[in-house]
């Protein structure tokens, strides 16, 4: 009882003891064992100044450094203390055997609450790696951790001290919740960022007419993150700070651990030397900033100053709020934030992708806003591939609907096409093409590959890739594994809303686990986080505005391409009795643009009676949406209606309609979002009158 507690407590014993469970690898004789033991518990944090509940490892967000060397068999049992909730931990970047890696129903059984499962495996490689929850959104909520695998020959580049910088998003909100709004269309995360679009924030910027340029191509606003978060922390706090003294080299191993966040790194101190990317060594380069996307690692070398305090500065990608490291001691010479972005003007979106076409290999890291340092890296060996392999060029688009929220691989989700078929023993050239205007983090489970960008044989090898808005990347690796293994964006809820697959093995001889998945049974939606025993997610919301004159209110259930709705317009100012309309429809979502219903009206209006309709909506230039509908009484309706956003919180709208039955009805108002849930509300209905009140979202 007291080495279990010694071992949760303090962290590793180096032993060499038999293992007990003979499901688990053993050690070779003579091999150096190294164990830990990860408690996963609900806890209520408090990272950003408001208590709520959390997920934590060992008592901590993050959780431990696990510390190994090279040739190293690791032996870590996980102990579940979720009441409710399965959980499990992936070992991203780890090079280890199939049912290690530690993803649910795919590759390792999910680790039930109340048990304990053990981990086994040898440390193949060196470098700066972590781990994660892989179910559900429990890495949102804190189930994460970093580790460090020393070589066997010790750090190529040598340091005087080393640091682990652990960077990370919170949110306030239950990440479930941050699910929803996302799939509703929420405006909310854009006012927490301050770059919500409007007709004023164009006219001042001077992108008025890029602005209806848009609306006229029927495009959504741009964007460049999908989550605003109350908190960024580096190692769980807002800041942090590095000891030495003047003159020290520095290694910090820095891992972006973030659910939805890119940062910008800067150093107040001078250029930045990146010695290793996803864990294995590089040549050394230097940079002033660069781009680290979610997932990475980067080990960077900083010297300290002779004199004065210096900051090295993770900025987020949307500009909403940094963390800092600060290190030295004195006057603090700051860091640095990069311009926030420009969303109205597409041209500055696209530029990135367009220098990294030049033939400077440092052009896109010169932009005030630069990119991936992909360009400059170079391994420190050849890492070609045998050239006497077969070989395979694969194709992938990265494709999304924020409308929706849907995101996939050539527009299909998981839950549509869960498997790309793969053989061992080829070489899979595989070529990502970004068809959506955001950023997108791949990762491949279990492999490294070789990033393609123009250094030949000391091409680097990284486990994930940043893929601009409309560019491509080409990554190659040599498939020399087995069985099933994940293949996804890494920002947490693109891979839940479906950008992912499994790269399978066609191997017939070797049989698939008992706890694999099976096509039919959908299983491979757990390893996405999609939801227990579902194909697709689904969410409730709602909305409904309380006036002085009427009430407007819609009830939806969705998923990705299902809508159940209850729609209803009630008024009360200038008729005798309350007059209703109440839809209760069925709507398939077919595109950003063309969605088709059918269903059943209910009401009082003296001029009409109940009936069952069909009918679509469709979106027109301007973002004008056109609604036509024919009803069981031989009616037919036509809606437009329009909203225009002046301010990021002030918004007017109007609607008109023709009904063949009740003729002409229009109305238009305003209102002013005041929290995530409310708004003040102004209205005129040609048929009820002006009024006013509080529109309500759940």
């Amino acid at each position: 009882m007291k080495r279990f507690l010694l071992l949760a407590l303090v962290g590793p014993s180096v032993a060499a003891l038999a293992c007990d469970d003979c499901k688990i690898p053993k050690p070779a004789a003579g091999q150096r064992v190294v164990e830990y033991d990860l408690t996963i518990a609900e806890q209520t944090v408090n990272p950003a100044g408001k208590a709520v509940r959390g997920f934590t490892i060992n008592g901590g967000i993050p959780g431990p450094t696990l510390r190994f060397r090279e040739g190293d068999f690791a032996r870590i049992r996980v102990h579940n203390q979720l009441k409710y909730e399965t959980t499990s931990t992936h070992w991203h970047g780890l090079l280890l055997p199939n049912e290690q890696d530690g993803v649910p129903h795919i590759t390792t059984p999910p680790i039930q609450p109340g048990t304990t499962h053990t981990f086994g495996f040898d440390l193949r490689h060196s470098g700066t790696y972590w781990y994660h929850s892989h179910t559900h959104l429990q890495e949102q909520n804190g189930v994460f951790g970093s580790i460090v695998v020393l070589p066997r020959g010790g750090e190529p580049v040598k340091a005087d001290r080393e640091q682990v910088l652990v960077l990370s998003d919170w949110t306030n909100f239950n990440p479930h919740e941050v699910m929803r709004m996302l799939m509703r269309g929420s405006d909310y995360f854009g006012l927490m960022r301050r770059n919500s679009q409007s007709i004023l924030g164009a006219w001042q910027r001077g992108n008025l007419k890029d602005y209806f340029q848009r609306e006229w191509e029927r495009m959504m606003p741009m964007d460049v993150s999908d989550v605003g978060y109350h908190a960024f922390l580096v190692n769980g706090q807002r800041q942090t700070r590095i000891e030495g003294k003047p003159g020290e080299r520095l290694r910090l191993r820095i891992i972006n651990a973030s659910a939805a966040s890119y940062f910008y790194l800067h150093s107040s101190a001078g250029p930045m030397t990146i010695v290793a990317a996803d864990g294995p060594a590089v040549q050394p380069v230097k940079l002033d900033r660069f781009l680290m996307a979610i997932a990475e690692t980067y080990d960077v070398i900083i010297t300290i100053p002779a004199s004065g305090q210096y900051e090295l500065r993770a900025t987020s990608q949307d500009g909403s709020g940094h963390v800092s490291v600060f290190f030295g001691a004195g006057s603090l010479t700051p860091a640095s934030d990069p311009p926030r972005p420009n969303l109205y003007h597409m041209n500055e979106m696209l530029r990135l992708a367009l220098d990294e076409q030049k033939d400077d290999p440092r052009a896109s890291l010169e932009l005030p806003r630069p990119g991936s340092p992909y360009r400059l890296l170079k391994s420190t060996h050849d890492t070609t591939l045998p050239a006497k392999l077969p070989r395979r060029k694969i194709t992938l688009h990265l494709t999304g609907d924020m409308n929706r929220y849907i995101w996939g691989f050539d527009g299909k989700t998981i839950a549509q096409e869960p498997y790309v078929m793969i053989k061992k023993g080829e070489v899979i050239e595989l070529e990502l093409i970004n068809d959506t205007m955001m950023h997108h983090p791949i990762h491949l489970h279990g492999h490294f590959f070789r990033l393609l960008m123009g250094n030949g044989a000391r091409s680097p090898l990284k486990h994930t890739v940043d893929v601009p808005p409309m560019s491509k990347r080409v990554v190659e690796f040599e498939a020399n594994e087995a069985k099933d293994w994940m293949f996804h964006c890494h920002i947490l809820y693109h891979m839940m809303s479906g950008m992912a697959r499994v790269f399978r093995y066609e191997d017939e001889v070797t049989p698939k686990p008992q706890h694999a998945a099976k096509p039919e049974d959908h299983s491979l939606h757990h390893a996405a986080g999609l939801g227990e025993h579902s194909h697709d997610m689904a969410y409730v919301w709602g909305a409904a505005s309380i006036q002085s004159h009427m009430s407007e209110g819609l009830l939806t259930w969705m998923n990705s391409q299902n809508d159940l709705m209850l729609a209803w317009e009630v008024g009360w100012e200038g008729v005798d009795n309350p007059q209703y309309e109440i839809d209760a429809l069925y709507q398939r979502y077919f595109n950003l643009n063309f969605q088709a219903f059918a269903g059943y009206r209910l009401t009082n209006d003296p001029a009409a009676k109940d009936r069952g309709l069909m009918g679509f909506n469709y979106r027109l230039p301007l973002m004008v949406w056109a609604n036509v509908s024919l009803d069981t009484e031989g009616d037919a309706r036509l809606t437009l209606a329009k909203r225009f956003q002046i301010t990021p919180r002030l918004g007017v709208w109007g609607e008109v309609f023709y009904d063949t039955g009740t003729e002409w009805e229009w109305t238009a108002g305003a209102d002013y979002t005041l929290t995530r849930h409310t708004s003040l509300t102004l209205s005129y209905h040609s048929d009820f009158g002006l009024g006013a009140g509080v529109l309500i979202r759940f």
